[in-house]
């Protein structure tokens, strides 16, 4: 090649650095060196590889540099290219990137993030497994405390809570034991770490979200729980026993991890430990349980209070629920164990579901101390937001509201009545199975003074009657639909309220009418027709009258023309909890389909004691835990229910239930002071109710039967020698006798005078509407004063387009509602306590004892047949057909 032709090698299109001035610096010529402004170096090249590195290390090759300035040239290959700058340890935001792609990062960038991440956790995780250790053996049931309860006066009322606990060795443990828990708890006990890093991951994400809490825990970390740390369902105990679980796994022999389980586990009973548990449900010693025994008490495991057949504490677990469920449950332990090929098809085929002993009652917690503690234990517990288990460890001081004297006066009150009417040996039949339940509250304050529950836990009586949910309180429900009526009107009124003085039709068998003037239809399609105990005619009354003699036509087309939903409402600004009230809006919501306890029925009483001041009820007003007050339990504040005038109206109108002759409670005058109250009974005489009050105190009494083993009501036609029983008469009577002793040395105190409240708004067809008179308070009659008798009248409503009833069904937690389409609700109290006419001399003189005489407290005659409705005009089987009840 010729000379001339030969050029020296060169950058192609590579530029060097910009001077700081701006201006641009030609690339260095083949053989020169950064910094020789062009003079030759004395380095040679020898060929275009070697002039290349010489160019990249004069400009940066491809690499973007800046000067003083802050300019930027490029060099490199290619004529006019710009390569992007020098890279950074994290490029974010991303070099050479505009708009929304210079803020998003790189996968590389994510990943390396993630990296460095899960490695810091996994150092962090490291560094706290190695410093975290597993503490001494903490074991708090055995230093159990006892819970110590506290009258009000502040003696002591029990002592409970004491350790029933014998620690086994895995030698003792059978192995059907050993298996079954192992099937039922955690299959991969044998071969895990200690945790379950799916299920603890899950439980945490629980917890932090304010999900369920439970769940996710091998047997290592339960018995590291049970062991070492408390019941508490935190996140930082979640991570403690996470750690505390790898070590002890580690440290510890999966048999004695398994042997100090099952010795710390709670089996409900009060029993800590298999072998109190085997004691507890078996009555023998744990080496001696077969396994179908051994798979019972891993089924209460899960939670004894709805798993023990023989009933648990609280809503949801009654005999026959827990029953169903621990079954159930029982038999998936048992097939469990058959998938996991511990036991073989035809041997788990030899077994039946086991029978336990009766439930026994704690110590301490005897006749009526027990049901007291129970209502005391059950606000701790919800208050402070810890477990059974943790309350049963003990160590807590509950001082309670409740009175020693008036407790004692409630118990005599209860066993006077019983012991004079009832003897289930004479008269098994009609007899055995009666149940009382009774509550005092005091009106203004919330607090629960008193109650009766039953005979008493250690009588087997488990059930706390003053605080069932299931028992229909018939008519003592009719004040909240006056209350309802006197506060929001009726949908003709125009929001005016209706005054007691309104009339409105109380005879038999009348069509019940829609707020448009249609029939309201039964549950077959037919109009619905509402009768009154023993289908008695009251003709147009006034809502006065017909609360004393406590007729059911009157309110409940009263209901009905003020919406039921609005009388739900009112009862629930008394004090009737939600869970109580019957979800059925139909006509004979207004006749006492719900079913509050006695609790809540004295509460919402003493609203109206209270001149319509609501405070809810409460049973602790101090919890001290080791030597310190826990926060919480200050007292409920006030609020205002209802009107005053409504409240004192109210209160006004049921004093004639007592006091006027042909009032239903006119047994209460023997309490020889100012009082007031309702009278409630229901069909087929399933539950009879006195619901009455002072102003110093309002007490609640309920009467049934029950199947122990269905936990249904039973009809209690016959029980006590009467053809039927009333709330006029039993339960009124047990008010009266402790109401006596309770009140007794308490200064007698009147009730608020009423101011009027509402006009006379009359029912469609009254004989002489008057809409525009207003009410002036009809004084409440003392038993002397005589009564006019009433109006016979016979309507004849129109009739329109009929609207179908609403669907029927049992609450979850209604204890007795049988599913049969509703509660029953029937048999009214009309006049006097014995369905009809006031005991005047010991004569029934009215209503349906027709010729009956008391003497001595024996009925010699009459036909009584009140408390039992036909359904009224061809309705068989309806719900809402039945009677009434008063």
């Amino acid at each position: 090649m010729s000379e001339h032709r030969r050029k020296p090698p060169q950058s192609r299109g590579r530029r060097a650095a910009q001077p700081p001035s701006g201006g641009r610096r030609a690339a260095q010529p083949y053989g020169s060196t950064p910094g020789s402004h062009g003079m030759p170096s004395d380095r040679p090249y020898g060929g275009r590889a070697e002039a290349r590195r010489a160019a990249q290390r004069a400009g940066g090759g491809r690499r973007r540099a800046a000067d003083a300035s802050g300019d930027v040239t490029v060099v490199g290959r290619g004529r006019g290219r710009y390569e992007p700058e020098k890279k950074r340890f994290i490029d974010y935001p991303r070099s050479g990137r505009n708009g929304w792609r210079r803020w998003t990062p790189s996968w590389k960038l994510i990943t390396g993030l993630a990296l460095a991440f899960m490695g810091m956790l996994i150092g962090l995780g490291g560094l706290a497994l190695a410093m975290v250790e597993v503490p001494d053996e903490k074991n708090a049931l055995a230093l159990q405390q006892n819970n110590v309860y506290y009258w009000s006066d502040g003696t002591v009322m029990a002592r409970a809570g004491e350790t029933n606990r014998q620690n086994l060795k895995i030698e003792d443990i059978p192995r059907s034991m050993q298996q079954a828990v192992v099937a039922a708890e955690n299959a991969t006990f044998w071969d895990d770490k200690g945790i379950d890093p799916m299920g603890v991951g899950r439980a945490v994400f629980n917890m932090a979200t304010g999900g369920d809490t439970q769940g996710g825990s091998t047997i290592t970390q339960q018995f590291v729980k049970n062991n070492y740390l408390s019941q508490e369902q935190t996140l930082s105990r979640k991570v403690k026993e996470l750690f505390i679980s790898i070590k002890v796994n580690a440290k510890m022999d999966k048999r004695e991890i398994l042997q100090g389980y099952l010795n710390t586990s709670y089996y409900g009973r009060g029993a800590y430990g298999l072998q109190a548990a085997s004691q507890a449900y078996f009555e023998k010693n744990a080496e001696d349980l077969t396994p179908a025994e051994s798979a019972l008490l891993t089924t209460v495991l899960k939670g004894a209070d709805l798993y023990d057949p023989a009933g648990g504490v609280g809503p949801n677990s009654k005999p026959k629920q827990n029953r169903e469920r621990a079954i159930k449950r029982w038999n998936w332990v048992m097939d469990r164990q058959v998938d996991l090929k511990m036991m073989s098809q035809s041997e788990r085929d030899e077994y039946t579901f086991p029978k336990v002993a009766p439930r026994k009652a704690q110590s301490g917690l005897n006749g009526q101390t027990g049901y007291l503690a129970a209502i005391a234990e059950a606000e701790v517990k919800s208050t402070l937001n810890i477990s059974k288990q943790q309350f049963d460890q003990g160590g807590y001081q509950i001082h309670t509201t409740f009175d020693k004297k008036k407790t004692a006066a409630m118990a005599k009150a209860v066993k006077k009545v019983t012991d004079q009417y009832i003897d289930p040996e004479k008269d098994p039949e009609t007899d055995k199975f009666v149940q009382f339940g009774a509550a005092s509250v005091e009106p203004g304050t919330g607090r629960i003074v008193a109650l009766y529950g039953g005979p008493g836990f250690d009588k087997g009586h488990f059930t706390n009657n003053a605080d069932t949910l299931g028992v229909p309180v018939g008519s003592t429900w009719k004040p909240f639909v006056l209350a309802a009526a006197m506060e929001h009107g009726t949908y003709k009124s125009d929001g005016v309220g209706v005054a007691p003085s309104s009339e409105y039709n109380g005879n038999n068998k009348l069509k019940v009418k829609t707020q448009d003037g249609s029939d309201y239809l039964d549950k077959e399609g037919n109009p619905f027709y509402q009768v009154n105990d023993a289908d008695k005619d009251h003709g147009y009354v006034t809502l006065r009258r017909a609360m004393e003699v406590s007729a059911n036509t009157p309110f409940v087309q009263l209901g009905m023309d003020v919406g039921m939903d609005k009388v739900r409402d009112v009862a629930a600004s008394a004090g009737i909890e939600k869970d109580s009230f019957d979800p059925n809006l139909n006509p004979s919501f207004a006749l006492g389909t719900s079913t509050p306890g006695a609790i809540e029925m004295a509460n919402a009483y003493a609203t109206f004691a209270a001149s319509g001041t609501h405070v809810d009820t409460y049973s602790v007003t101090k919890v001290e835990y080791e030597g310190e007050e826990k926060p919480g339990f200050e007292k409920p504040q006030k609020e205002t229910a209802m009107d005053s005038d409504i409240a004192d109206n109210i209160t006004d109108v049921l004093r004639g239930v007592i006091e006027k002759p042909h009032g239903t409670g006119t047994r209460a005058q023997e309490l020889g002071r100012p009082a007031a109250g309702k009278t409630g009974t229901t069909d087929k005489n399933k539950s009879a109710w006195w619901v009455g009050y002072t102003p110093q105190l309002s007490t609640a009494v309920t009467l049934f039967r029950t199947d122990p083993d269905e936990g249904t009501l039973l009809s209690m036609n016959g029980t006590g020698g009467f053809k039927s029983i009333h709330g006029g008469r039993l339960p009124t009577e047990v008010w009266t006798a402790y109401m006596k002793d309770a009140l007794k040395g308490t200064p007698v105190k009147g009730f608020p005078k009423p101011s009027p409240v509402g006009k006379k708004i009359d029912q469609i067809g009254a004989p002489s509407p008057s809409p525009s008179v207003s009410e002036e308070p009809e004084p409440s009659a003392s038993p002397s004063q005589s009564e006019e008798p009433e109006p016979s009248a016979s309507p004849s409503p129109s009739q329109s387009t009929p609207s179908a009833p609403p669907s029927n069904s049992c609450r979850p937690n209604d204890w007795f509602c049988d599913d049969t389409g509703g509660t029953d609700t029937g048999g009214t109290d009309t006049g006097g306590t014995d369905a009809g006419g006031t005991d005047t001399g010991g004569t029934d003189t009215g209503g349906t004892d027709t010729g009956g005489t008391e003497t001595g407290g024996t009925e010699t005659g009459g036909t009584e047949t009140g408390g039992n409705g036909n359904g009224g005009n061809g309705n068989n089987g309806g719900i809402w057909g039945q009677n009434g009840d008063g």
